[in-house]
C-alpha cells in the first residue's frame, strides 16, 4: 500500500488518485460492443455460446423455473436460511418505509399540483457470479423491486461449472417470489435484458453491479434501455483519527479488498502512526484469508494518505466521492455536515461496511469510480417514475391565464396562447 502526504499532493496528483482509470478501459469497450452486437443479432444463440466460451458450461436451456429453484434451494444450511430471512425482513422494512404519498399543492388559488409514483413495468435484476455469487445482492435488488410494485422482475446470473445456481440465490429467489432465474452472465446478460432474445425478456431498466464488461455493457446499452447506475469495481474510504482501532480499520480494508483485483481500500488518516499500525495490521490478517492472492493484489494497488486533520480528510473524501465511507472516529458526528459526496456512509468505529453489505438494511448497490458526485444508490425510488399531474378550476384559469398567454407570445408560439385564450373566452361567456 502506497502512503502519501496530502501536504505534498499537487491538484494533479490529488486528480490522479481520484480518477480510478484503468489502462485497458479501450479493449474492454471493444470488447464489450462485440459481444453486445453478437447477442442482438444472434439472441439465444449468442447466450449458450458465451455461457461454453467464458463460464465453460454447455447449456441445455437458458434459466431455472420454480421447481428446479425449489429443489436447489432444499440443501440451504439452517444457518445461511436464517441469515438471509434476518437480512430480507431488514432490507424489506427500511426500503417499504421510503415509499410515500405526495400531498397536493395549490400553486396559486385554482390551481393544483401534484406527484404519484408509478412502478416501472419490467426491470432486469443482474446477479454477478464471478469469483463470488452474491445472495446479498439478489435481496438489495428484487426486496425494493417488489415494494415499488414492478410487474415482470427479470433475474440474470451466471451459471455455475454444473450449469446452475447456487442454493443460496436459489433461496432468494424461493423467498422474494421469483420463479425463473435466466443463467447468463456478463456482458451478454446486459444485452439480452436490453434487446431481449427469443428467451430473455426485453426490459425498461437494468439494475446491479458487475466488473468492467458489466459496466460497460450498461454504459452502451442506455441508449435502448434506462440503467441504474454506471457501477463499476468495489470501493472503500476509511476516515481514521486517533481514536479509531488500527485493527478495524485493517478488516474493513481488506474486506473490500477481496471482493477483486480491481477494488479500491483507501486510508485517510490523521496520524502516521494509524498508518503504520494499520499496515502492520494487514499484514497480519491477509495471510489467513482463503481470498488473500485477490485482496493482496488489490491492497497492491491501493493507497493511504496523511492528513494534517479530518477536515482536510473530509476534503479528501469529497473529492474521491467514495462508494462506501467509514468514518472511524468517535467523533463522526461531526463531519456529518461535512459529507457531500458518498454512496453510503458508516458511522463510528463499531460500524463496518459488511453490515450494510449483508444486513442492516441499507441498499449495497452504489455508485463508484466518482459518480457518487451526481448519483444515488438504489432504493425504492429507483424502481418508481413520478408523474405529475396538475388540475384547473375556472378561477385558476382566469388566475393564470394572462400569464401563459404573455409567456407563450413571447416565444412566438401563438397556438400555445391560443389554448388559454379559448378557454378564457368559454369561462367569461358562462359568467
Amino acid at each position: 500500500m502506497k502512503v502519501y502526504n496530502y501536504t505534498d499532493l499537487s491538484q494533479s496528483k490529488i486528480q490522479e488518485l481520484c480518477s480510478r482509470r484503468i489502462e485497458d478501459d479501450k479493449l474492454v469497450e471493444e470488447r464489450v460492443a462485440d459481444i453486445t452486437k453478437t447477442v442482438k443479432n444472434d439472441g439465444d444463440k449468442a447466450l449458450f455460446n458465451f455461457a461454453k466460451a467464458f463460464d465453460k458450461v454447455e447449456l441445455e436451456k437458458l434459466y431455472l423455473d420454480a421447481d428446479e429453484l425449489k429443489q436447489i434451494a432444499s440443501s440451504i444450511p439452517t444457518d445461511a436460511k436464517k441469515a438471509i430471512e434476518i437480512a430480507y425482513q431488514n432490507i424489506k422494512t427500511f426500503h417499504q418505509s421510503q415509499l410515500k404519498a405526495e400531498e397536493k399543492i395549490e400553486t396559486m388559488p385554482g390551481v393544483v399540483c401534484w406527484r404519484e409514483s408509478r412502478a416501472i413495468e419490467k426491470v432486469g435484476l443482474y446477479i454477478p457470479g464471478g469469483t463470488a455469487v452474491l445472495p446479498s445482492t439478489f435481496l438489495m435488488l428484487a426486496t425494493p423491486a417488489i415494494i415499488a410494485g414492478c410487474r415482470e422482475i427479470i433475474v440474470c446470473s451466471p451459471p455455475q461449472n454444473d450449469g446452475k445456481t447456487n442454493c443460496y440465490l436459489a433461496y432468494c429467489a424461493l423467498l422474494l417470489g421469483i420463479e425463473r432465474i435466466y443463467l447468463t452472465g456478463g456482458a451478454q446478460a446486459i444485452a439480452a435484458m436490453a434487446f431481449g432474445t427469443e428467451t430473455v425478456p426485453q426490459v425498461y431498466k437494468i439494475f446491479g453491479p458487475g466488473n468492467r464488461y458489466v459496466t460497460c455493457a450498461k454504459t452502451i446499452v442506455q441508449n435502448k434501455v434506462a440503467i441504474d447506475m454506471p457501477a463499476g469495481p468495489s470501493e472503500v474510504l476509511v476516515i481514521a483519527d486517533d481514536t479509531a482501532n488500527p485493527s478495524f480499520v485493517a478488516a474493513d480494508l481488506l474486506a473490500q479488498a477481496e471482493h477483486g483485483t480491481d477494488s479500491q481500500s483507501v486510508l485517510v488518516a490523521t496520524s502516521k502512526e494509524m498508518i503504520e499500525k494499520t499496515i502492520l495490521e494487514i499484514e497480519n490478517q491477509l495471510p489467513i484469508l482463503p481470498r488473500k492472492e485477490i485482496a493482496a493484489k488489490a491492497i497492491e494497488n491501493s493507497y493511504a494518505i496523511l492528513a494534517e486533520n479530518t477536515g482536510i480528510a473530509m476534503s479528501f473524501s469529497n473529492e474521491y466521492a467514495p462508494e462506501h465511507l467509514i468514518l472511524a472516529t468517535d467523533k463522526f458526528e461531526n463531519l456529518i455536515p461535512l459529507i457531500i459526496n458518498a454512496g453510503s456512509v458508516f458511522l463510528g468505529n463499531l460500524t463496518p461496511e459488511s453490515a450494510g453489505d449483508y444486513a442492516s438494511g441499507t441498499n449495497h448497490t452504489l455508485p463508484t469510480s466518482g459518480f457518487a458526485k451526481a448519483y444515488s444508490g438504489v432504493s425504492t425510488d429507483a424502481f418508481l417514475k413520478k408523474i405529475t399531474f396538475q388540475h384547473l378550476s375556472s378561477k385558476g384559469l382566469n388566475n393564470i391565464g394572462t400569464t401563459v398567454e404573455t409567456l407563450a407570445s413571447a416565444e412566438g408560439l401563438e397556438a400555445h396562447k391560443n389554448a388559454i385564450t379559448v378557454r378564457l373566452k368559454t369561462v367569461e361567456d358562462l359568467m
